[in-house]
């Protein structure tokens, strides 16, 4: 099977790339830039392109599939001369349902945790040594790439983006999935580039749901007041299965549950922490259940999670302070980010640091949904990078503007080099330090 990768560096397209070389397909790709870590891992598996640029001349009648990355526009060469050939071409969601389109399908879906719920999920399955295929979009401990394929799997796991799945279709990438089993782990407006309206973002999630066959379920969390409102008045013919917060208790910056399952101790300390990190946790739960694994053997593999790259990553700990590094971007994701910290030492100086750097997050007119995302925070502030804006190709933003969508005591900056003297002014090495980026503040130092 010989496979051509239409942009090839991006962080899931070469991953898929890695794993299908892995399974023994005939793998080429192409793309006009390619950074690293992207660049070294194509690499160190021949997979790197010779040259960068697109080469329309290398599209021949014997590659038997075309796989398109988001990255490529519809005018794409490459593409073009694909199209005249007749090939077949998938997006990357495309291609992981046709892979896996005899396997039982968990897609994890919602607009924030699913990289967490997913890694949940996936730790579990292995430390069990149960085979999957798998999607997932952060590097993993004990996962060499962040797209696994396998021969003999009965199962598949994807995290379920919402995005679109390609310049050539239009549809959110989790509907392209077919899951058989959904998760939809909380509801909150993002992608406003895309879905100029809630009511068309929330309708998203609800073809998600309704388009799970009848001998499948939506597991869902009920403590999200829209998810919850969303599964309650959507008929849907699938089984429905409501989770909530579990009972936990904090100490010393630990996490533990109270636990009445045969085989484990009655109080069990976790590796990982934050209220909605226990959401997470029981969304997983109910996925491995419906994978075929008990209560016992699921809470005997999660205590020792440890979360994910850029998930709630410690980068730092001493005895009186944690540098923490997040993805978070939207607003629900850096309020749950914020009070997860918060939860661990309530008693700690917390200072929280963003970057606005999506689409959704530089749009003037997206920012009062900001505000107080930080409350919880002592100090905070907020950068953005005016070439971001320039490469985006949208208007520039007024500071002032940015400061009143985040509320008071939000300290704003557009230079990374101003923003780092003022967290170097009040971190003194005893308070938690919070930096929360989809990006990498402009390249800002996070060695603190």
């Amino acid at each position: 099977m010989r496979i051509h990768f239409i942009s090839i560096g991006g962080a899931v397209m070469h991953n898929m790339a890695i794993a299908l070389h892995k399974k023994g397909f005939v793998v080429t790709g192409t793309d006009d830039e390619i950074y690293e870590p992207a660049k070294s891992r194509l690499a160190n598996y021949s997979l790197l392109p010779k040259e960068m640029g697109w080469q329309p001349n290398i599209i021949s009648k014997d590659i038997d599939a075309i796989i398109l990355g988001m990255h490529a526009r519809n005018d794409n060469p490459e593409l073009l001369k694909a199209q005249e050939l007749g090939l077949k071409i998938y997006s990357f969601p495309e291609y992981m349902h046709e892979q896996t389109k005899d396997k039982l399908r968990i897609v994890v879906g919602g607009s924030h945790g699913k990289t967490t719920t997913t890694a949940m999920i996936l730790h579990v399955l292995h430390y069990h040594k149960i085979e999957f295929d798998y999607l997932v979009g952060s590097q993993l401990e004990g996962f060499e790439t962040m797209v696994g394929f396998s021969k003999t799997s009965k199962i598949a796991v994807f995290e379920g983006d919402e995005y679109l799945t390609s310049p050539i279709d239009l549809r959110p990438k989790f509907h392209v999935y077919q899951a058989n089993i959904g998760i939809i782990t909380g509801i909150a407006w993002d992608h406003i580039n895309v879905f100029p309206t809630y009511e068309n973002y929330l309708w998203q999630f609800e073809k998600f749901a309704k388009d799970i066959p009848e001998d499948g379920a939506i597991i869902y969390c009920a403590s999200d007041a829209e998810v919850n409102k969303l599964l309650v008045q959507t008929e849907i013919g699938c089984k429905k299965i409501p989770y909530e917060t579990p009972a936990f208790s904090v100490e010393n910056g630990k996490f533990s549950l109270p636990t009445s399952v045969t085989g484990l101790p009655s109080t069990l300390q976790l590796s990982f922490f934050g209220t909605h990190n226990l959401q997470n946790m029981m969304a997983a739960k109910h996925a491995c259940i419906k994978a075929g694994l008990n209560q016992t053997q699921f809470f005997e593999a999660i205590a020792s999670f440890k979360g994910t790259a850029k998930r709630l990553e410690t980068l730092k700990e001493t005895p009186d302070s944690l540098i923490i590094r997040d993805f978070a971007h939207a607003p629900s994701k850096l309020k749950a980010t914020v009070n997860a910290v918060r939860e661990l030492y309530p008693e700690r100086k917390l200072i929280a640091v963003y970057e606005l750097h999506t689409y959704s997050s530089l749009n003037k007119d997206f920012l009062p949904h900001y505000k107080d995302t930080l409350v919880q925070a002592n100090v905070r502030a907020v950068l953005f990078s005016k070439h971001a804006l320039e490469v985006k190709k949208m208007p520039m933003l007024d500071p002032t503007d940015v400061a009143n969508g985040f509320g008071e005591g939000v300290k704003v900056f557009t230079d990374k080099n101003e923003m780092r003297k003022f967290i170097e002014a009040h971190y003194t090495g005893k308070e938690n330090l919070l930096l929360m980026s989809s990006g990498t503040f402009d390249g800002m130092p996070l060695d603190f």
